[in-house]
């Protein structure tokens, strides 16, 4: 694999925490500015669909960026290794923000129907497919290791707050100036984020990682990767265990919640209260990551926080009440957000440098590719079985994760340095 330095000059490790830390703010801000652009993009794009189409092909044009995320994610974790995470995430939000300009800029000046859609949604989810795995290398190589569980604290923060403001902002957009208005807000959300990005300065690869696999090819980089992988004590359980996490929470979380509601007859805004409480408990974990910085026996406590996440979101199914549905929201969120952020951190720790887009771009597959097509399963089986028995399964396969987490002895074992 052929690393090139992201920057001429090093960045030393910081003195202070990461909360404090000006890169570290930088690179969070413009994660932030990105990510409140690409909720803004999703609700443009689909309001812009139904506007064109029918509701399938609305629904086609607002699934169809999946595809290339699933079939390039891998490739895109080669990129970003090969490359620089720094370079790779700078390249491919530029290409993102000129997408949905153009996008933009053409609604405004006519009404040309699906075919533009599509093919912004089939761009997107191809650099998309780039730009995962090159954000999720760029932690380790902004911060110390000491501070990885705070920075992911941080970016849940950030997620949290992007996803609360996106929509509405979103909205407004469409209710002022339709889908163009929305598309233009989105790609000047993203754009704020690149001098952001480009102020960000990166650590160089240690001397060894970066000449580990000089000479190989892009499909034996990809193997390497794999291999780094399979071999790795704890990297091979703790994906398997974000993986079982992953397919066994979007369906329930997803189409199984409003099918629940309406079975139960809470109607939406039930289900947006449970939604709420689920917010409110995944930021209250991310806010407390921040603070604290670490937490002891961070596999251990992550099998744990994966195995009380799925109790509680097996329990959904057998509330009565919206009160009692929106407080297992909370613990929902609580616990998943924990277990999320702490394997997230373990991930970071314990792959070697060199690996960290290869190592990301393989769950990226599993929870942005695989993981979304458990959602018309959930609705089907639900269909067949009923809610309480298809939440109690996937609470099942979630749980599984954090027997795995617990029952492997270096997983289990596994610290995060402090």
């Amino acid at each position: 694999m052929a690393v090139t330095p992201a920057v001429p000059t090093e960045r030393p490790a910081p003195e202070s925490a990461a909360h404090r830390d000006p890169n570290v703010l930088r690179w969070l801000g413009a994660y932030a500015a990105s990510a409140l652009g690409d909720n803004v993009y999703y609700l443009a794009l689909s309001w812009a669909a139904v506007q064109s189409g029918t509701p399938a092909q609305a629904g086609m044009v607002a699934a169809v960026s999946a595809v290339p995320r699933l079939l390039l994610m891998l490739g895109g974790g080669v990129v970003a290794d090969r490359f620089g995470p720094r370079r790779v995430v700078i390249g491919s939000d530029a290409v993102r923000c000129a997408a949905v300009l153009a996008v933009a800029a053409l609604l405004f000046a006519t009404t040309p129907g699906l075919w533009p859609l599509t093919v912004l949604a089939l761009v997107f989810g191809a650099v998309d497919a780039v730009f995962m795995p090159a954000v999720g290398a760029m932690p380790a190589r902004i911060t110390s290791r000491d501070q990885l569980v705070r920075v992911q604290g941080m970016r849940g923060l950030a997620v949290r707050f992007a996803n609360v403001v996106g929509a509405p902002v979103g909205g407004l957009g469409v209710a002022l100036g339709g889908p163009a208005a929305a598309f233009a807000l989105a790609g000047l959300f993203i754009a704020v984020s690149l001098p952001l990005l480009i102020s960000v300065r990166v650590r160089r690869l240690p001397p060894d990682d970066a000449a580990a696999a000089h000479g190989l090819s892009p499909w034996q980089d990809l193997r390497a990767g794999l291999a780094h992988i399979r071999r790795h004590r704890v990297l091979a359980p703790l994906m398997l265990a974000i993986a079982l996490g992953d397919l066994g929470f979007v369906g329930p979380l997803n189409v199984g919640l409003v099918l629940l509601a309406d079975e139960r007859g809470w109607g939406a805004s039930g289900a947006g209260w449970v939604l709420a409480g689920f917010g409110v408990g995944g930021g209250a974990a991310a806010l407390l990551l921040t603070v604290r910085g670490r937490l002891p026996s961070a596999g251990r406590t992550a099998g744990f926080a994966i195995l009380v996440g799925s109790a509680a979101m097996g329990a959904l199914a057998f509330v009565p009440g919206v009160l009692g549905g929106a407080a297992l929201g909370v613990l929902v969120g609580l616990f998943t957000g924990l277990s999320g952020a702490l394997c997230g951190a373990l991930l970071q720790t314990h792959a070697a440098p060199a690996y960290l887009g290869r190592v990301t771009s393989v769950g990226g597959v599993v929870s942005l590719g695989l993981a979304p097509l458990s959602m018309p399963l959930t609705a089907a089986a639900i269909g067949v079985w009923g809610t309480g028995p298809v939440f109690v399964a996937s609470a099942a396969v979630c749980g599984l994760g954090g027997v795995i987490a617990l029952g492997v002895r270096d997983l289990r074992r596994a610290e995060l340095p402090g």
